[in-house]
């Protein structure tokens, strides 16, 4: 073989072109059918998907072998499989959704009134009411909810299951009102956020890890029938990885717009799905639903999150309430794990090592550790706060 035929084949295996990607392997990729015998924890298949049961998924997270089990089962529907789960119930008490969901309201209002928030990544401007930085906001409008909202168990087996722990959690509420214009459909961050000429400059090996490095999820704020427009997904399509580059052409939105499915929901449901899903919000064509959902974006704590979100005021502002909550048993110390998981930072990097030195290990503790470690040994708010203090001048460059 001569060294040009050489360098076009490894070009070949190292790179994707615009034109990448063989539409009729696509279809193929995507036809499977789930069976429920595959997905022995799900109840039931819906349009292609397995729905867990919320109550089944709380009593796996008490029990370690269990909730291995589920999470080992998350994490081939998420990769191998359909690409996409449902909890049904996952969030065991609406009332509290209810109340974030006024505390969603009032940031709306207060931002529309100020002329700041934000459109959508994919959406005309004006189809919906965004807000961005919604876990930081969340929890410094109101710490006791924010700490009983995010110390779902389905939340945080979820993004284990995924990501594996120190996982890094932000939130953007989308509220689509009626008349409000379906998305078109993307894949999502990292890649799915480049343009062609970007996406050119990523090999192949970025293409396939992308996807691994944050969940796509979803918490329902109200009920979400077909015709108010939740998700349209397209299940299986994060198998196909020239996705990125492909997926805008004419022939893939074509046939996202015919095969996609779409699954009502109740409010305080969970939807989970891999971000290289083919995937789009859909068109509110009902007459008085304000469809509204909390959107998760958790990037694994090996990658770049979305949103600069300040951790460390977030975790301030949240230590009194779990501190209660701890001393008085209104939840328990796994449900406050979830909620230190979902606000702290679970990573140790990047720091300042000539300050900020492992000791007693190989890495030095991170701010969720140690949060942990000052709600175990019944340390003052005021002390945290003086701890988070130090850490933060330690980290620094």
């Amino acid at each position: 073989m001569d060294e040009e035929t050489m360098s076009a084949g490894l070009r070949e295996r190292a790179w994707l072109d615009e034109g990448a990607g063989s539409f009729g392997r696509f279809c193929a990729e995507v036809s499977e059918a789930t069976e429920l015998a595959d997905w022995p924890k799900a109840g039931t298949v819906e349009r292609n998907v397995p729905i867990y049961e919320g109550s089944r998924v709380r009593e796996a997270a008490a029990d370690s072998a269990l909730a291995i089990d589920i999470m080992s089962e998350w994490n081939a529907a998420l990769d191998s499989g359909p690409g996409i789960i449902v909890i049904r119930g996952g969030m065991a008490d609406t009332g509290i959704v209810d109340e974030a969901t006024e505390i969603f309201e009032r940031i709306i209002d207060d931002e529309q009134a100020s002329g700041t928030g934000g459109g959508d990544h994919f959406a005309r401007p004006g189809a919906n009411d965004r807000v961005w930085n919604a876990a930081q906001k969340h929890c410094q409008a109101s710490p006791a909810n924010f700490l009983r909202y995010y110390a779902s168990d389905a939340i945080a087996l979820a993004a284990r299951a995924w990501l594996g722990r120190g996982y890094q959690l932000t939130a953007q509420i989308n509220r689509v009102n009626p008349g409000g214009a379906a998305q078109t459909a993307h894949r999502d961050y990292h890649l799915g956020f480049m343009n062609a000429d970007q996406l050119a400059t990523y090999p192949i090996q970025a293409h396939e890890l992308s996807p691994h490095l944050t969940l796509q999820g979803a918490i329902a704020h109200c009920y979400m029938p077909v015709e108010s427009g939740p998700t349209m997904l397209l299940p299986y399509s994060q198998r196909f990885t020239e996705g990125y580059v492909a997926f805008g052409r004419k022939e893939f939105q074509e046939f996202f717009a015919k095969a996609h499915v779409q699954l009502p929901l109740e409010k305080g449901d969970l939807l989970f799905f891999n971000p290289a899903v083919m995937h789009a919000a859909g068109a509110n064509r009902s007459r008085d639903i304000r469809r509204m959902a909390n959107l998760l974006q958790i990037g694994s704590a090996f990658g770049r999150s979305i949103e600069a979100v300040n951790r460390s005021a977030m975790s301030v502002a949240l230590y009194p309430v779990m501190a209660e909550a701890r001393a008085s048993g209104s939840l328990t110390w796994r449900e406050v794990q979830n909620a230190i998981a979902a606000s702290a930072e679970g990573y140790s990097f990047p720091t300042n090592l000539d300050r900020d030195p492992p000791v007693g290990g190989l890495i030095p503790r991170s701010q969720a550790e140690l949060m942990e470690a000052a709600l175990e040994r019944g340390a003052s708010a005021c002390d945290w706060e003086a701890e988070v203090a130090a850490m933060d001048q330690r980290r620094m460059p």
